[in-house]
C-alpha cells in the first residue's frame, strides 16, 4: 500500500515541481496507515531556500487534497534533500559522479552490502564506486540505499567533495 501511495503522489507532484522550476527528490512516507508523514524532498539548481519550501508545501498541499490520494489525516512535510541527500534517480549516479556517498545493497557484492566511496559514474545498470584504489561495479537493482556522505575534513580544509 505504501508502494502504491508513494508512487502515486510521485507521479502527481513529479511534473507539478518541474513546472515549478524544482526537482522532486524522493517522496517517503513514515509513520502509520491511520496517520501518515509524507515527506516531499525538493531541490533546484543552486539548492533551495525556505522561501521556495513555504511556497512549494501550499501548492503540494492543494495538489494531494484534491488528488485525495492519501485516505485519512496525514502530516506533510516538505524539505530540501539535505547535504547527504538521497540518491534514487539514474541521473544522480552520473550528477554527483566525483562525490563521496554511502551505498547500502540489498545483497552482498564482491562481500559486502555497504559501499562508502566515491562514484565514478553509471556504465548500463551498474553504479561505479571508488573505494582505496578499487572500483566496485554495483547493480542499481540491488542498491537498497544511497546518501552522499559529506567529507567534513576536505570542508575544514577548504576542498569539499
Amino acid at each position: 500500500m505504501t508502494v502504491d501511495i508513494v508512487a502515486r503522489v510521485t507521479a502527481l507532484l513529479e511534473p507539478l515541481a518541474a513546472d515549478h522550476g524544482l526537482e522532486l527528490v524522493a517522496i517517503e512516507m513514515a509513520g502509520h496507515a491511520g496517520s501518515p508523514i509524507i515527506r516531499v524532498l525538493l531541490d533546484r539548481e543552486g539548492g533551495i531556500n525556505i522561501d521556495a519550501i513555504a511556497q512549494a508545501n501550499s501548492w503540494i498541499s492543494d495538489e494531494l487534497d484534491a488528488a485525495d490520494i492519501v485516505q485519512s489525516a496525514y502530516t506533510l512535510e516538505v524539505s530540501s534533500p539535505g547535504i547527504e541527500r538521497p540518491l534514487r534517480k539514474t541521473s544522480d549516479w552520473e550528477r554527483f559522479s566525483g562525490k563521496t556517498a554511502v551505498v547500502k545493497t540489498s545483497r552482498p557484492i564482491e562481500g559486502r552490502s555497504t559501499f562508502t566511496g566515491v562514484l565514478a559514474g553509471l556504465e548500463g545498470e551498474e553504479t561505479l564506486v571508488s573505494i582505496d584504489d578499487v572500483t566496485y561495479r554495483i547493480p542499481l537493482d540491488a542498491v537498497r540505499t544511497a546518501r552522499l556522505k559529506v567529507d567534513f575534513d576536505s570542508i575544514d580544509e577548504g576542498k569539499a567533495r
